[in-house]
């Protein structure tokens, strides 16, 4: 058996190198770049690997080690999980840093391979420095943290081990059933070790995602329920873009007369003005998709896993609504007593549209759709217009961004006011041109994110809108944007501190606390020069008052050579409205009285959710 010596390290690197992709029928490396922060736990093994490859495989230095993560998570979606980067830290900390943009993947069902260093395993020099000491469990250190938050993790312990562990790292990555991050810890004392690995273990590999088909049996029930339906109704979820099924299911919804509705993750499958798009669903939906998710008596749920804002907490539907849930992941096929088919979008959706043929919903009802949503158009119209009011509502900066967006351009979004406010307000222009980062709410996706895909996709410009309390807890990849020359526009929507969960504060009966800056604990409220800030991180930017400013702003931002800032005074006190229910913890006892009425509100709106796991 042939084999080749090389250290643990140079071994991992060797096999990422030669792996490779299809997209789009084009032969693309599986992993085109790794972001990294060495430290001691990988600076002098793993880098001197990654330093020798850089001309086929690049290595980007991030900020944060959080923030390496979200940017390659953010390649991912943009890449629809068909191309990979991978994020590596050493240990400590550093390892730490990585773990919320871990839970992030992992609740998003997103793939990013990432790597750590770790502490000796011969555990001679112990303890070393960074390194958390259990005294009871010695084998335990940091990076036993990831376990919570990966679809696959594991510890090298000898050098032979990758031959099996990086093949199943991969597979997991690539399946979509299982797909999420995979973590692997790359002790310090093992990565300098080598080895005679087998030259077959390097040869070049080329990954297709598998596409299971559909239960035959299920299929069969699902055309019964389906054509059975007066009300039916269907839920894109992001797995249909991460599944390549847009242009099938909206034909689908089309032809047979079927009204689709968006969540969060799916939002961007089809266009604004697709014919069967009645608007976003729940919580931060529309009237038009709430209002017909309350009378629907069949469901199909389509590569979504039914959060709590897509569903309203369970209150979106009828109690006697039936569910078909089509989904890769069997976990989430299977919730609330759908009927699951256990499956690739694409393939399903165009097995089940040749099965009921020439059936279509009654036209009544995919009337009431188009009237529905023609009602939500105008309402959009009216937020969205321009007022002498002296603080722009997020609606209407919103509404002057998307006007000026190109039809490519990427919207990126994430925790906070936005999320609501992008979902009811944005209009898709062209499929696969939205991503809202809401499985986690991520505080600080947004700019790493819109960083890495811009790497992902260098013919378009992402746009971000982040509110200033995210882009306070992290905005350093704007210096990263920089340095790499990946143009970004940012707009930053300053409402004085984190306005959204005041609202829902307010709501709950609870005086503003904390939230706005001006409720905290502070010597005197001032705000943050936002676009001084990001012209020390050498961005381009502007700081404006006004509608119309901001729209020559955006016109300008479109001309420049890198990332540019463009920041904005918005109103922290009036949102787009939304008609459905959540459900949240309120106190059962309580000194104030609007505490207490909110908490009656609470349980008996809980009277309405439907029973189900």
């Amino acid at each position: 058996m042939s084999t080749i010596r090389c250290t643990m390290a140079q071994a991992v690197v060797r096999y990422l190198v030669n792996q490779f992709t299809v997209v789009d029928g084009e032969r693309l490396p599986l992993f085109p770049g790794v972001f990294a922060i060495f430290g001691h736990g990988n600076v002098t093994c793993l880098s001197e690997a990654l330093e020798a490859v850089q001309d086929v495989l690049p290595t980007w230095r991030g900020q944060n080690e959080q923030s390496m993560a979200l940017a390659a998570i953010g390649f991912a979606k943009a890449r629809r999980r068909r191309q990979i980067m991978v994020a590596a830290t050493s240990i400590g900390p550093g390892a730490l840093n990585m773990v919320t943009a871990a839970g992030v993947a992992h609740s998003n069902r997103l793939p990013v391979l990432l790597f750590s260093g770790d502490t000796f395993v011969n555990r001679r020099p112990d303890p070393v420095m960074q390194q958390v000491e259990h005294f009871g469990d010695p084998t335990i250190n940091v990076n036993d943290a990831f376990k919570a938050v990966t679809r696959y993790w594991d510890r090298i312990v000898h050098p032979e081990q990758i031959i099996s562990s990086l093949p199943q790292a991969v597979a997991t990555l690539l399946d979509p059933g299982d797909c999420g991050p995979a973590f692997i810890a790359l002790p310090q004392d093992v990565q300098e070790i080598a080895w005679d690995y087998p030259a077959a273990f390097f040869e070049e590999t080329v990954h297709v995602v598998p596409r299971p088909r559909a239960d035959r049996d299920r299929l069969a029930e699902a055309v019964r329920l389906l054509t059975g339906a007066k009300r039916p109704l269907i839920i894109s979820g992001g797995g249909v873009r991460y599944s390549g099924a847009e242009d099938v299911l909206g034909a689908f919804a089309a032809e047979h007369g079927i009204p689709l509705a968006e969540t969060i993750a799916g939002k961007g499958a089809v266009t604004h003005d697709h014919p069967a798009h009645v608007g976003p669903i729940g919580i931060v939906g529309s009237t038009s998709a709430n209002a017909l998710a309350a009378e629907a008596d069949v469901i199909l749920a389509v590569g979504t896993r039914l959060m709590d804002f897509t569903t309203g907490s369970w209150t979106c539907f009828s109690p006697e609504a039936k569910f078909v849930s089509i989904n890769a992941a069997r976990y989430d096929a299977t919730k609330h007593r759908a009927l699951a088919i256990v499956a690739d979008a694409r393939e399903t959706i165009e097995e089940l549209s040749a099965a009921v043929k020439d059936w279509k919903a009654d036209p009544a009802w995919t009337e009431k759709g188009r009237l529905e949503f023609a009602r939500w158009n105008t309402m959009l119209d009216g937020f969205q217009k321009p007022t002498n009011d002296p603080v722009p509502t997020y609606a209407q900066v919103v509404g002057v961004v998307n006007a000026k967006a190109g039809e490519r351009d990427l919207l990126i979004a994430a925790a906070g006011g936005l999320p609501g406010e992008v979902m009811k307000n944005w209009r898709v222009k062209a499929p696969n041109t939205f991503d809202c980062e809401f499985g986690f709410s991520c505080m600080g996706y947004e700019i790493a994110a819109g960083w890495g895909a811009a790497m992902a996709d260098p013919t378009r410009t992402p746009i971000v809108m982040i509110g200033d309390g995210t882009y306070m807890m992290m905005n350093s990849d704007i210096y990263s944007s920089v340095l790499s020359g990946h143009k970004l526009i940012i707009v930053v929507c300053d409402n004085g501190g984190y306005a959204v969960i005041n609202r829902l504060q307010n709501a709950k009966g609870v005086p503003s606390f904390n939230n706005l800056i001006r409720d905290c604990q502070v010597k005197e409220p001032f705000s943050v020069d936002f676009a001084k800030h990001a012209e020390s991180m050498g961005a381009l930017t502007r700081h404006v008052e006004s509608l119309a400013d901001l729209d020559r702003a955006l016109d300008w931002a479109k001309t420049t050579d890198r990332t540019t800032v463009i920041s904005i005074v918005s109103d922290a006190f009036t949102w787009t409205p939304g008609d459905a229910w959540w459900d949240v913890g309120v106190p059962e006892v309580s000194e104030q009285a609007g505490v207490r009425e909110a908490g009656e509100a609470q349980r008996q709106g809980r009277k309405k959710q439907r029973v189900g796991v």
